[in-house]
């Protein structure tokens, strides 16, 4: 039997992120016997996801923390990489704008697909007044390299994958939106479909069986809003004191308390990162999503396959409306605006949206098929090419 070519998955490090799930999503449902992912990272430290892409198969490398201030030590090292690897043939990157470090390096050194993905947008600084955590001069520097980086990517690139409209525009530019791939954040709707003798279950073991649930996924990033969420969160509370609030992501609660200046109520259940995902929105009333800026993000497909309602800041792109359970609300609102729109929403019978999410296109076994038939028939285009320049 022939090998599986082998795909270079370029990362920062495999947890519970938008672009390291969906990633994840597209690997378990691919064929491994025909294309296989290995994965290319920017920490040492393992992941929540290692564990698994190693029992598929998958090979996980590690280069440096990119330093700005340092990046000649990381340009060595991506040169050092791909000397040493020349098998890969495909290298499929998700740093957005950083993109371009590791897509130079593979062009320098003959790698003939070289994929940049935009999994986000980040159009203006956009001080929100509840996120002081965007105001650093370490996120400016982050806005600032992002946004000079993204002008040379198509210099290095000759693949554009975006998750939806808003990314694309942002990381390829309107005259090259006719070449970009829109690749679905699907998942597998199987996996979130609520069943009201599961989600008593999981809040019974999560010990709130008996409250209105507010719930939030998300990195730790300035993005996310995580400061806002806890004043719209403390509001909330002042109008039904029987809620609490989960928030999973790879964050502590000291990590929150440091970006609101104060301790949290006990009622704020930080889970940190998690593997159980989908069982943890089953426990959720509404879901809460006051991003600044985002791509499109696969939390959202998620809760809505979940039949949760949803409360999304007016910064997220529209195309991920696949239901009817999404609010859009303006940043500009006060956190005391938000808190009455989420309990405005609450009571409310909870569906099964598979369907829904199906007909929206985010069935994660059709578009890893399609995903796959891409790799595989641009690969053989490439080999032919090669073939007929040597023989020429």
């Amino acid at each position: 039997m022939q090998d599986p070519i082998r795909i270079l998955q370029v990362l920062t490090k495999m947890n519970r992120g938008g672009a390291e799930t969906m990633i994840m999503n597209y690997y378990r449902n691919i064929d491994r016997t025909k294309v296989q992912f290995d994965f290319l990272l920017n920490r040492k430290e393992r992941g929540i996801f290692d564990d698994e892409i190693e029992s598929l198969g998958g090979r996980i490398y590690r280069l440096p923390n990119i330093d700005y201030t340092k990046i000649s030590a990381y340009l060595k090292a991506l040169d050092k990489f791909f000397d040493e690897h020349g098998e890969y043939k495909i290298v499929h990157s998700h740093l957005n704008a950083v993109s371009v470090f590791v897509l130079r390096a593979a062009k320098n050194h003959g790698v003939p697909m070289r994929i940049a993905h935009s999994h986000t947008s980040l159009h203006t600084l956009n001080f929100n007044p509840f996120s002081t955590d965007r105001h650093g001069l370490g996120f400016l520097l982050r806005f600032t390299v992002q946004n000079l980086l993204r002008t040379k990517i198509t210099r290095y690139a000759n693949y554009y994958f975006s998750c939806g409209e808003k990314a694309s525009k942002w990381l390829f530019g309107d005259k090259n939106r006719p070449q970009v791939k829109l690749v679905n954040n699907a998942l597998d709707s199987d996996d979130f479909t609520y069943y009201r003798e599961t989600s008593l279950k999981i809040k019974q073991a999560l010990d709130v069986a008996d409250k209105f649930v507010i719930g939030h996924v998300g990195n730790f990033a300035p993005e996310k809003n995580h400061a806002f969420i806890i004043k719209v969160y403390k509001e909330i509370r002042k109008l039904n004191p029987n809620s609490c609030l989960l928030l999973v992501g790879g964050f502590s609660r000291s990590d929150l308390e440091n970006i609101t200046g104060e301790n949290l109520p006990e009622d704020v259940k930080v889970l940190g990162s998690r593997n159980d995902v989908p069982e943890l929105l089953q426990a959720m009333d509404l879901f809460l999503f006051p991003s600044i800026n985002e791509g499109l993000p696969v939390t959202l497909i998620e809760a809505q396959a979940s039949g949760l309602k949803i409360k999304s800041s007016a910064n997220v792109t529209r195309e991920l409306k696949i239901t009817e359970l999404i609010d859009f609300i303006p940043l500009s609102k006060s956190p005391e605006y938000w808190a009455k729109s989420v309990l405005e929403s609450y009571p409310y019978e909870r569906q099964n949206t598979k369907k829904q999410i199906i007909a929206g296109g985010y069935d994660i076994k059709s578009k890893a098929q399609e995903l796959q038939a891409f790799y595989l028939g641009e690969f053989r285009k490439t080999a032919e090419v090669k073939l007929r320049s040597n023989n020429s």
